[in-house]
Parts: structure tokens; C-alpha cells; sequence
């Protein structure tokens, strides 16, 4: 059976002044979806996501989320209706500890959507850091923690919000191989759950391991949807990336 439609990204553009970052773009990502986003830089991937989750108005189009127009809805309130994002650059509470990092996002937006449900805020914090391999650092202050510590925290934040679609911006950047390993194989285990990742990054190996299809941008326009395979062969990407 096919999944659903979770996210429906119908024509949607963004100008700043006279600069067109996006130009009529259309997606889909699925129930539980793998799903990648790529791109040279510069090509719109993150004027995108900022319009899905609420970072920046979109100039026209519409965005559906779980069947709701979420087109013109605050961040916090898509937030609460189940989209997450890490970021590329973990901004962490950091005169807090990681575990009481992970109970602010439980309580405002997971606790919100589910009323009354796991009442216990610190218990569902411990099973996200066990699940993310943080545990042993719960009581630790965010500021102490290392760079692939703090990509595990971010994702873990996100986690919190219990979302049904997660947004994961650059997570590998700047990684080193194994590391990259250890975060592929934390989103592995998220989308197993049943969460829809939607993976940016510029990490190709990881992209094309990691996604069930694939879309790419270039100069703010889609120009290719397909699996790994497809997308490796696709011209319009070859060129994209490499040039004539």
C-alpha cells in the first residue's frame, strides 16, 4: 500500500527584492519517507525549508502538511503540528544541561499536540537520549559538549517535538567519516520509527545511502526527482553541479 501524502509543497516561489530564490517549486514527501534534497550552493535548499517550516513567508504557492494549508502559520505552530529541524549550526541552551535542552521542546510542543499523554517529561527526554546515544552525558552541561556530541543534541531537540516530519539541515557538515556514519545511523533509526526525514546536505554518500528519492534544485527551480541511481545518471544534474 502506498503511503500518504504528508508534505505537499504546490508552486511555490520566494523573492528577495529582485532576486528569485525560488521559482514555482513543487514536492512531495510521504508518510515515512526517506527523502533527500540537493543541490549546488546557492540552488534554494534552504529558502525551501525555511518556507516549509515557517522560517520565511513564501511569495506564492501553497504548503500542506497532514492535510492541513499551513501556508501562512507562525513556525511554532507548524512545530506543533509535527514539523521538526535541526540546524547546521546547534544552538543549544548552553548554560542548561543536555537533558533539560531536550525537556523544553517536549513540554512546549510535544505536550501541546498531545495533552495529557506521557506526563513524565524527563522520562521521554532519557528514552530520546538513549535512542540518540547521549545518555551517559543527560546531566552534563551543553556547553562541555564535542562537535558530533552537539549534532546528536540538535537532533535529539528536534526529536523532542515528537514530529511526524523532520527536517534534518547539513547534520554531517564538517563531520569526519565515522562521524557521519553515527549520525546516518541515528536518522536510520528515527525514520524506522515511522518519521519522515527529509535530509539536506552536501555529503553524497550519505544522501544517496540514506534516501528512498530524491529531488534537486538549481537556481531556485526543481530540476530532477528520482532514487539515487536516476539522480547519478541525470545530465541536468551533472551539469548543475559540474557545469558545461
Amino acid at each position: 500500500m502506498t503511503a500518504g501524502i504528508l508534505l505537499d509543497v504546490r508552486g511555490v516561489s520566494k523573492r528577495f527584492g529582485g532576486f528569485e530564490a525560488l521559482t514555482r517549486v513543487s514536492l512531495q514527501v510521504r508518510e515515512g519517507e526517506r527523502f533527500g534534497l540537493i543541490g549546488p550552493n546557492g540552488s534554494g535548499k534552504t529558502t525551501l525549508i525555511n518556507c516549509v517550516s515557517g522560517a520565511l513567508g513564501s511569495d506564492e504557492g501553497e504548503i500542506r502538511f497532514a492535510g492541513h494549508d499551513i501556508t501562512r502559520l507562525p513556525a511554532h505552530q507548524r512545530t506543533r503540528l509535527g514539523i521538526a529541524r535541526s540546524f547546521q549550526i546547534p544552538k543549544p541552551f548552553v548554560s542548561m544541561t543536555v537533558l533539560e535542552n531536550l525537556c523544553i521542546p517536549a513540554e512546549y510542543a510535544a505536550h501541546a499536540r498531545f495533552p495529557g499523554a506521557g506526563a513524565d517529561v524527563v522520562a521521554e527526554a532519557m528514552e530520546i537520549l538513549r535512542l540518540i546515544g547521549l545518555e551517559a552525558k543527560a546531566h552534563a552541561p551543553a556547553a562541555g559538549l564535542t562537535q558530533i556530541e552537539l549534532r546528536k543534541l540538535e537532533l535529539a531537540r528536534a526529536m523532542a517535538a515528537r514530529p511526524r516530519l523532520l527536517i534534518s539541515d547539513e547534520s554531517m557538515a564538517g563531520l569526519s567519516s565515522a562521524e557521519v556514519d553515527e549520525i546516518l545511523a541515528i536518522l536510520l533509526a528515527l525514520n524506522e520509527r515511522g518519521i519522515a526525514i527529509i535530509m539536506i546536505e552536501h555529503i553524497m554518500r550519505a544522501v544517496m545511502r540514506f534516501s528512498q528519492r530524491i529531488v534537486v534544485l538549481d537556481a531556485g527551480a526543481r530540476i530532477a526527482e528520482g532514487g539515487p541511481g536516476e539522480i547519478l545518471n541525470n545530465p541536468a544534474v551533472e551539469k548543475a553541479y559540474l557545469g558545461e
